[in-house]
């Protein structure tokens, strides 16, 4: 008696060709097996020449001299470890109920979307709360900083002695210690016969300054202040 085949339940067009499950050996085919694999490692190899330059990028902030009138925050890290914290975020800017702080541009001279103030037009406020401080999320404006007193954003200093009318002799004028929010402290006005003729001088006390910048707003002189802030880009607090 002849035997029976059993019946296949898959259709013969549904069958799985052997021959498709033997590698291509066309030139060329059986690498594009490999395709996904080098498209990744083509995108780690990217990713990390971008971290690299990013570091590199990093590096230069940092060793790039700063403009001594850009001034940071109060309470600002070191230069260094500000520009490792600070994560441009402008939540600083936006606190600032004076709208002093800016965050830097490109051409600013310093590291792009960094918050920045320039004392000559526009002055740090003292703020007794220092709003900018609390505002920021990763600590570089540190938050241990409660007294606005304590701040070391910079020193003033009679850069243009020629250009102040008390030291020169021009007239008695004492704009920059009436600025000041610490007056008798952070600057006063000496008596005694300066070189340029005149019988007053602002005197800074480094010790009390805070690097506000209240004084340069304030000289009288046109253009160029004849006392400014040289900004403390090395020892915030």
């Amino acid at each position: 008696m002849p035997m029976s085949v059993p019946h296949d339940p898959i259709a013969p067009e549904d069958r799985e060709d052997p021959a498709a499950r033997r590698p291509d050996s066309r030139p060329g085919r059986q690498a594009s097996a490999h395709h996904p694999r080098r498209r990744t490692l083509k995108s780690l190899l990217a990713l990390g020449a971008a971290a690299g330059l990013l570091g590199v990028h990093v590096r230069q902030e940092k060793a790039a001299a700063l403009p001594a009138d850009r001034i940071r925050p109060p309470g600002a890290l070191r230069e260094p470890d500000f520009l490792e914290a600070c994560i441009r975020c402008g939540l600083c800017v936006q606190a600032c109920p004076y709208d002093v702080l800016h965050l830097a541009a490109a051409g600013d001279g310093i590291a792009a979307g960094t918050p920045y103030f320039r004392a000559r037009t526009g002055a740090c406020r003292m703020c007794a709360d220092i709003p900018c401080v609390p505002a920021c999320p990763t600590g570089a404006l540190d938050p241990l900083l409660v007294d606005i007193t304590r701040a070391r954003m910079g020193t003033a200093h009679l850069s243009a002695p020629e250009r102040c009318m008390s030291y020169s002799g021009a007239g008695f004028c004492r704009a920059c210690y009436q600025a000041c929010p610490l007056p008798d402290r952070a600057i006063r006005m000496q008596y005694g016969r300066t070189e340029g003729g005149g019988f007053f001088r602002p005197v800074v006390d480094s010790d009390h300054c805070t690097g506000c910048g209240l004084c340069e707003q304030a000289c009288i002189v046109d253009d160029r202040a004849a006392i400014t802030v040289r900004a403390n880009h090395e020892g915030h607090r």
